[in-house]
């Protein structure tokens, strides 16, 4: 939302700060500013000029030549290109060596032969709109060589607020104003408009139709539209707006287009109401209705395209078919335009979903439809009414001759009750009735604390307030939050036990962080792919569905490391890929651990460079993935792993292929692992103290032929098993292939220690125990002692 520093200055008189102080304070109420605008610390060098004479340029069909007086009583020379300029018009005026918005520096130069000795400007050369049709032209009681800045009142600072879904009431002037005026409403004032009769409009009431002025009004959806108030004003004049009410909209970014419609997109950012301003003359019919479009119905809007309506659809018709879509856009048939003379003037309540519906249907976001998507104040459409046309009488002329409130559905204020101590639960600090009155009163909430619990009023701007705690979070945001104490108050913790997924997840982290691994969080959205589930409503075209993997995002965070010269890679992510389903059925889900590595294994240290990762990294760390699986195996070699569970694959690990990664030469290979989590943590093994052996051990080195089918883990837990109860470790440490081993096998040696906690072993225990050992080896794989 654009916000104006000088008119919410205007608005809230006793406003105090500069434009960088009040974004700080209203951060700290919840809508922080993303970006301060000086919006004339780039156009001071700029003046006003007033063009002379304008004629043909002799070798270019679009261009002229302006002869420009720009003050101090001489004349120059400037090439234009803009189709509005003319003689006796006043235009903004870049003299040479001015800058403009962008670092554009003015020069003398020559444009196909002729001199050009400055530059006429319009409203984007600026950096107030981004109207670049024709020349900015001004109205009003201006002299050659007046500074720009000052003369228009631009010395003025944009304020860009970022406002949440929830607080529809931020987007608008008054609603800013609200949270900031010292007193709050009691604080806030709309200024009088120049040349202002006042306003004097008698309003009729009435539930779903009314006459007024020779119109009837009728409202046949009252689902689609909870009030409907309209206005018929005679004898207006359309014309440019006076400079003061261009400025206020240039100040915040919007174009001026004529003083009618002006003086409807001023009351829009002034209150967040969005108005809209018919002529009269081309409703056909005597008529104005409310209803749903009808199937097939069309419907050409303001920006010249032609809309087919569905039924869900709510449009305001004439006599004859429909002239706008309820809360979207206006027609073309019933547009204001240099020859209107008679208005009806719009001012409605429209459903928020009735209206996001269309608007996304049809792909249209207006500064109507941005507000009523995120509800305007029900009870702000009286106010409105009545600023809009005091403004129209005072900028376009003419006389109100009457108006009708048409409500099916009257608006009551929600009560909530509040607890004194629930509020000091809550927030750890007590908070008396009387201070709970004071923080709420004056942003628009009604305190009564005679009845226990007390009882809120919510305004109607306020929708987003619906129950106690919500109360409560306005009561910490008014108070602040940096005046709670900052020490961990008492508190209870949850009765709701925790999701056994959530423990699996948690062990997960734990792990890939004890191996050094940081955690990455990519978007689930991705490119189009065999398998992938198409999104209804994607963010972009690139990324349109949902991701069947984990691995592709990380990699592609991998590559961004890498291009940035980062050759060590650890990442990992928890997250959810999905699937398709079957028809009718949503699509499904489930939850992985991937990770990506590469480069370094370890963190560089004084005794030596780290060795790389490789495939027995891999494997390890796939094994410790694996172990969260009961009965899981990892199986597989030449770096690429599968883990299963009863023959059925859940997960897998490999190098990365060449074409999967955009990796420069001097990186290493590139590992990903991605598993199945499952949906409880695996039962851990008991940890038991034991203490410390006091008798020696004993060690024997087994060399074994070991053919080459047959995994090395078989062999060692047949070591483990016919061993008996006196092994107490065995581990391979030495792996050899080559000359003088027998074709078809290869040579493992295995470490066995044996000792007996309560006594020294004898020779002939340990070697009755490795006869077992070979015996079994032989018996079950076919591996003899080399």
């Amino acid at each position: 939302m654009n916000i104006s520093y000088r008119w919410l200055q205007s608005i809230a008189p006793g406003l105090q700060g500069t434009p960088h102080q009040i974004a700080e304070r209203l951060a700290t109420l919840g809508a922080p500013v993303d970006e301060v605008v000086d919006l004339g610390a780039q156009i001071g060098d700029v003046v006003i000029a007033r063009v002379d004479e304008v004629r043909q340029h002799p070798n270019a069909d679009r261009l002229r030549l302006c002869t420009v007086d720009a003050g101090g009583g001489e004349r120059v020379q400037v090439v234009c290109g803009a189709p509005n300029v003319e003689a006796g018009g006043l235009y903004p005026f870049a003299p040479i060596g001015a800058t403009l918005p962008g670092g554009l520096e003015i020069k003398k130069a020559k444009l196909r032969g002729e001199a050009s000795e400055g530059m006429l400007c319009s409203a984007r050369e600026l950096g107030l709109g981004r109207d670049h049709s024709g020349l900015m032209t001004l109205r009003g009681d201006f002299n050659p060589g007046d500074n720009f800045r000052q003369a228009l009142g631009l010395d003025d600072h944009l304020l860009v607020v970022d406002v949440t879904p929830n607080r529809g009431e931020l987007l608008s002037h008054l609603g800013v104003a609200r949270e900031l005026a010292p007193r709050g409403e009691d604080g806030i004032e709309l200024p009088r408009f120049p040349a202002s009769r006042g306003h004097a409009c008698p309003v009729t009431p009435g539930r779903r139709e009314r006459d007024v002025a020779g119109v009837e009004v009728e409202i046949q959806d009252d689902q689609g539209c909870t009030r409907y108030m309209g206005a018929v004003v005679r004898g207006v004049s359309i014309a440019p707006s006076p400079e003061w009410l261009a400025t206020r909209l240039r100040a915040i970014g919007v174009r001026p287009i004529n003083n009618v419609v002006d003086a409807t997109n001023y009351v829009l950012h002034e209150l967040g109401q969005p108005i809209h301003a018919f002529d009269l003359a081309l409703l056909r019919g005597g008529r104005v209705v409310v209803r749903g479009a009808q199937a097939g119905e069309r419907l050409t809007t303001l920006d010249g395209v032609e809309r087919v309506l569905e039924p869900t659809d709510v449009v305001i018709a004439d006599g004859e078919g429909a002239v706008a879509l309820a809360g979207v856009m206006g027609g073309q048939n019933s547009e204001v335009s240099e020859s209107t003379t008679d208005l009806f003037i719009e001012v409605a309540l429209f459903d928020p979903r009735a209206v996001r519906r269309t608007a996304r249907r049809l792909g249209l976001n207006t500064d109507a439809s941005h507000r009523f998507e995120r509800s305007v104040d029900p009870e702000g459409q009286p106010a409105a009414l009545h600023r809009v046309i005091e403004l129209i009488q005072a900028v376009a002329g003419g006389q109100a001759v009457g108006a009708v409130d048409l409500c099916p559905h009257p608006f009551e204020r929600l009560k909530v009750g509040v607890r004194e101590e629930r509020v000091e639960k809550v927030l750890g600090v007590p908070v008396s009735a009387a201070e709970i009155r004071d923080l709420l009163d004056p942003i628009g909430f009604e305190v009564n604390t005679r009845p226990r619990p007390m009882l809120v009023l919510v305004p109607g701007f306020r929708p987003d307030v619906t129950s106690e705690i919500d109360v409560i979070e306005e009561i910490a945001r008014r108070r602040g939050y940096d005046s709670f104490p900052e020490a961990m108050r008492p508190f209870r913790p949850t009765s709701v036990p925790e999701h056994p997924s959530i423990a699996v997840e948690r062990r997960m982290r734990d792990l890939l962080v004890r191996w050094g691994f940081l955690e990455s969080v990519t978007a689930a959205f991705a490119a189009e792919s065999p398998g992938a589930v198409p999104l209804l409503n994607p963010l972009s075209a690139e990324e349109g569905f949902l991701r069947t993997s984990l691995v592709p995002g990380l990699l592609r965070r991998a590559e961004h490391n890498l291009a940035h010269g980062v050759r060590d890679v650890r990442l990992f992510e928890v997250g959810a890929v999905f699937f398709p389903a079957a028809e009718g059925r949503v699509a499904g889900e489930e939850r992985r651990v991937a990770a990506v590595f590469t480069g370094a294994s370890r963190p560089p240290h004084w005794s030596g460079p780290a060795p790389d990762w490789d495939a027995w990294d891999l494997k390890g760390l796939m094994e410790e993935l694996a172990a969260e699986h009961p009965g899981a195996t990892v199986d597989g070699a030449d770096g690429a792993f599968t883990v299963s569970v009863d023959g059925k694959e859940i997960g897998n690990g490999r190098v990365a292929a060449s074409g999967e990664v955009d990796a420069p030469a001097w990186a290493g290979p590139v590992f990903v692992v991605e598993v199945r989590l499952p949906a409880a943590a695996a039962s851990r093994r008991e940890v038991r103290y034991q203490p410390l052996p006091v008798h020696p051990g004993s060690e024997r080195d087994l060399a074994l032929l070991v053919p080459t089918g047959t995994r090395g883990a078989d062999v060692s837990a047949t070591i483990r098993e016919a061993a008996g109860a006196l092994l107490e470790e065995v581990y391979p440490f030495d792996l050899y292939e080559g000359k003088g081993i027998p074709e078809g096998t290869r040579s493992l040696a295995f470490r066995l220690r044996f000792r007996a906690p309560e006594r020294t072993l004898t020779d002939a225990e340990v070697d009755g125990a490795v006869s077992r050992v070979l015996s079994a080896l032989e018996e079950r794989h076919g591996v003899r002692r080399r």
